[in-house]
């Protein structure tokens, strides 16, 4: 007979040692659980450590895509919401949910922000420029949203409104955006307001990890109009895939940059822009160039006296922009609620999820909590991660197992990034290697844990590895809504766990850490004894 999860002690400023044990937190990105189909490559590739740690600790599945997260039901799950649910203990509604509302009861309408960015345009005549990712995917934007500006437009009677399309590829099929940009042009002669004055792939305008050639090629797009002229922007999007090849990439996340030989929509001083994408994380080195700081020694320059409006907050740092979207405050989450108890913690990732491990979790702080320590893993300089599958888990294993080793963190949490940033690339056979990698690292992982006294749990934010092959037989690079596993490696006997979502991850470190948990948790501890 299982007996709930309770806790003893509470009692701030001692080690966990002393009133519980010590937590590892272990987020492998993008692990679903699949239908053990050929596409499944988790299940079809040698996992013989994580075989043997389904076979002999309690494991179960956490929902991790939808309204289990804050989206839209059948929405799939993705690393920012993934990691904001895990860290606050409760649904978080995010951005997509919030948004997709305004637009729908037209209250975005009387939002003060939208108000002042087109009575600006129209009342000085500058150009109004809408920039972002022109795509379904749910992930870092909403082509709902672009085309709800788009009708704002027309509400203002501004003819010269501009638009500028990321292309996808990752979080959609690789050749799905020549559609999209149909419906977007398709829509802007419906409404009279502009045209499409760009498009180039998000490989370029959405870099992250300061790769400042590639947003050069979108900077020098978009600010001088450099880019191959096509005259019409659907059969220019064409020409890009019936030029792609395995040595030449040239399908929507990789597309060339392509300028509108028909208009002239570069961003000049003084115009509107709005970057429409409300995930921050690929959005934050554009925006830096265009508005924060001159960077000569690569070619780019800030706009002088740019109206420039986020989506939602990119980065707190940011001065002079606005924000459309405030983000809401998400008080007591797991990091914040373990520093309140004078404990120490830990958050470790190589670069393409380590704002995911340390600001998302925290519920998008970007300074440290007391007695947090961050490591910071440099990700591989390679163009795509397929030609690298190990990424830096080794060097993220190695720097974990001598933290472990260290025996100062009351808790750790460590993102292995392989299974979701490999399988965007939709390569089979470095997936297989990146799955087997992932494998390899927990088994010194959690050995060392275990010896050194450390309760683990292993969770995902999302799937991706689990789907990597649509039904067509073409690769699949977008997310899956599968759920994700939750391991829990532990020396009692009698333990078990239950279903849940990760809202209930949360709850389960603070049970094995010995601590309550705060009124502001609304997810269950999942562990039963």
């Amino acid at each position: 007979m299982f007996t709930a999860c309770t806790t003893n002690i509470d009692n701030p400023g001692t080690k966990a040692d002393d009133h519980g044990k010590k937590a590892l937190l272990i987020i492998l990105d993008g692990w679903g659980i699949g239908d053990k189909s050929q596409g499944d490559v988790i299940t079809q590739t040698a996992t013989p450590y994580i075989d043997y740690l389904k076979t002999n600790y309690p494991n179960s599945e956490l929902q991790a895509s939808g309204g289990y997260v804050g989206l839209p039901d059948g929405q799939m799950g993705n690393s920012e919401t993934g990691h904001l649910n895990i860290g606050a203990g409760r649904i978080v509604y995010q951005d997509l949910v919030k948004i997709n509302l305004a637009c729908t009861d037209n209250s975005i309408l009387e939002n003060p922000e939208i108000k002042a960015a087109y009575s600006y345009a129209k009342s000085t005549g500058k150009n109004l420029h809408l920039m972002g990712l022109t795509s379904t995917g749910g992930i870092h934007s909403s082509l709902g949203h672009l085309l709800k500006l788009i009708d704002i437009a027309q509400v203002y009677d501004i003819p010269n409104c501009y638009v500028h399309c990321f292309m996808d590829g990752r979080d959609t099929d690789p050749m799905a955006g020549k559609g999209f940009i149909a419906d977007v042009q398709r829509h802007m002669d419906e409404t009279g307001t502009g045209g499409i004055a760009s498009v180039i792939g998000r490989y370029y305008a959405m870099d992250r990890d300061k790769n400042w050639d590639r947003i050069k090629l979108a900077y020098d797009l978009i600010v001088n109009g450099k880019g191959r002229e096509v005259n019409d922007m659907v059969e220019g999007v064409q020409s890009c895939y019936d030029s792609h090849s395995e040595e030449h990439k040239n399908t929507d996340e990789f597309m060339e940059p392509l300028v509108n030989g028909n208009i002239d929509g570069r961003i000049r001083e003084g115009d509107v822009v709005i970057y429409f994408n409300f995930r921050s994380d690929r959005a934050k080195e554009l925006t830096t160039v265009l508005t924060q700081q001159d960077m000569p020694e690569q070619g780019m320059t800030t706009i002088p006296n740019l109206q420039y409006y986020c989506m939602t907050p990119y980065d707190d740092s940011f001065t002079g922009v606005h924000i459309l979207f405030p983000k809401d405050n998400l008080n007591n989450t797991l990091g914040e609620y373990i520093a309140s108890k004078g404990l120490k913690q830990l958050h470790i990732a190589e670069t393409e999820k380590y704002a995911h491990v340390t600001s998302f979790l925290n519920g998008g702080r970007e300074e440290p909590f007391a007695g947090e320590e961050r490591i910071l893993v440099a990700s591989p300089k390679v163009a795509t991660y397929d030609l690298l599958p190990e990424m830096s888990a080794i060097e993220v294993k190695d720097k974990l197992v001598e933290a472990l080793k260290a025996d100062k963190y009351d808790w750790i949490v460590v993102n292995f990034a392989n299974a979701d940033m490999v399988g965007h690339t939709g390569v089979y056979t470095a997936i297989e290697q990146a799955v087997k990698t992932i494998d390899q690292c927990l088994n010194e992982v959690v050995e060392t844990a275990k010896a050194m006294g450390y309760e683990t749990l292993i969770t995902a934010d999302h799937g991706n590895a689990d789907h990597a092959i649509n039904a067509d037989g073409t690769p699949n690079t977008t997310h899956s809504t599968n759920p994700v596993p939750f391991i829990y490696v532990t020396t009692n006997k009698s333990a078990r766990v239950q279903n849940g979502i990760l809202a209930d991850v949360a709850p389960s470190v603070l049970y094995i850490m010995g601590l309550k948990q705060p009124s502001e948790m609304t997810g269950r501890c999942l562990i039963k004894e």
